[in-house]
């Protein structure tokens, strides 16, 4: 395959998953603005939310304050900002059309559907959309478009790449989402423990769709500790650390199987699988939640670099 087209199906797949993971802050920052904080009443959210979106920076310059409707502007339909879900959802559409012949006619069609339904949401008064309906449609959007890749497509390189991203870009998703609840929104540590940490943590798993799974999991009371291991450790858990490092691996092997030979990137991705594997909760907190996501997100960003030197437009220099 053609390093360009590898490069484009890799960030089709991307852009897609960060699509969701910017309705889905948010969904999360709607329900957190709701939360009284126990010393000063109610406070906003916004602000560390925008910060774990990585935009805070452009938001500031161009909105200043941070108030719903000006997140949400930003977040969902600002197309000035790279990562704003009409700015993913463009961008996942407009690889897909470059290589058109590299997909199926359903994977198209779900893509194109969703930039043309993207139109008439930016064509609505937005005193009309409501936060939960554009989570939802953003979500049902990506689960079109990945159920059209997971029926239609050949299990072949390009398959891979669109995995490839797409897992990536869920590592990354996830460590910020549990980077804001813990080192951002809580306002003092005295509040470890407390009901305003383990009502934060609840819409936490909520806003990511996983608050089923964590009691179908471990049952009884939700708790940082068993969150973390959900979140962080958990194979099972399919927006967990380690299962998006999983499908790395079992990508990036399908891959160096295909070309006959072993990759420095596929080395990478094994060592911080087997680093997953062999971590516990305990040697997390021991370390700081917040210094081990960003070590980890430090790492996922460097499999990124080594992907795109041994595949994609770096291969072809």
């Amino acid at each position: 395959m053609l390093s360009r087209t590898a490069d484009n199906l890799f960030w089709l797949g991307r852009y897609m998953e960060r699509a969701e993971t910017m309705a889905r802050l948010i969904h999360v920052g709607a329900r957190m603005n709701l939360i009284p904080d126990t010393a000063d009443g109610y406070r906003s959210e916004w602000e560390p939310i925008l910060q774990a979106s990585g935009s805070y920076a452009g938001f500031e310059k161009k909105y200043g304050e941070a108030v719903e409707r000006n997140v949400v502007s930003h977040l969902f339909f600002d197309r000035e900002n790279a990562s704003s879900v009409a700015s993913c959802i463009a961008a996942s559409r407009e690889n897909a059309r470059i290589v058109r012949t590299a997909l199926t006619g359903p994977v198209w069609d779900a893509l194109n559907g969703a930039f043309q339904e993207l139109r008439e949401l930016e064509r609505t008064p937005r005193s009309e959309l409501g936060i939960t309906q554009l989570t939802e449609w953003t979500a049902r959007q990506n689960a079109l478009v990945a159920g059209a890749i997971q029926t239609t497509l050949l299990r072949n390189e390009g398959y891979d790449f669109i995995h490839v991203g797409a897992h990536l870009e869920r590592a990354d998703n996830t460590s910020r989402f549990l980077d804001v609840k813990y080192y951002v929104l809580l306002p003092d540590a005295g509040f470890v423990g407390s009901g305003l940490d383990n009502v934060q943590w609840q819409t936490l798993l909520r806003g990511m769709q996983m608050h089923r799974a964590f009691h179908w999991a471990y049952g009884g009371e939700v708790t940082a500790t068993k969150i973390v291991d959900l979140l962080i450790l958990n194979p099972a858990c399919p927006r967990s650390l380690r299962a998006a490092v999983q499908g790395v691996n079992d990508h990036l092997d399908r891959l160096s199987h295909g070309h006959h030979r072993s990759t420095d990137v596929q080395s990478a991705a094994r060592g911080l699988l087997a680093e997953l594997i062999e971590t516990r909760t305990t040697d997390i907190f021991d370390r700081g939640l917040h210094e081990f996501l960003e070590d980890f997100k430090g790492k996922v960003a460097d499999l990124g670099r080594r992907v795109s030197d041994t595949y994609l437009i770096g291969a072809m220099a």
